[in-house]
């Protein structure tokens, strides 16, 4: 019987998911740190929250969504009775 299976199943489609979350919140913790004035600088965009921690989550966001696609399904017909 030739059976068509999806590439994803459910657990992958979760993972990327929240991988996609992860990288939603680096870029949020990204945002900010801009002033109204032009001719004012701020030192608010030097903080370690945007220079430091934001990148690191955006990269393990990226991480995660690579390992969500990587992941080899579960697979109902092919498992070998032992």
């Amino acid at each position: 019987m030739n059976t068509k299976e999806f590439a994803f199943d459910r657990s992958n489609y979760k993972l990327l998911l929240i991988g996609l979350v992860i990288i939603i919140v680096g870029f949020i913790l990204m945002s900010g740190g801009g002033v109204d004035d032009p001719n004012e600088f701020s030192e608010d965009i030097f903080n370690f929250r945007r220079i430091t921690l934001a990148p690191l989550v955006v990269l393990g966001g990226y991480g995660f969504v690579m390992y969500a696609i990587m992941k080899k399904p579960q697979s109902t017909t092919n498992q070998k009775v032992s």
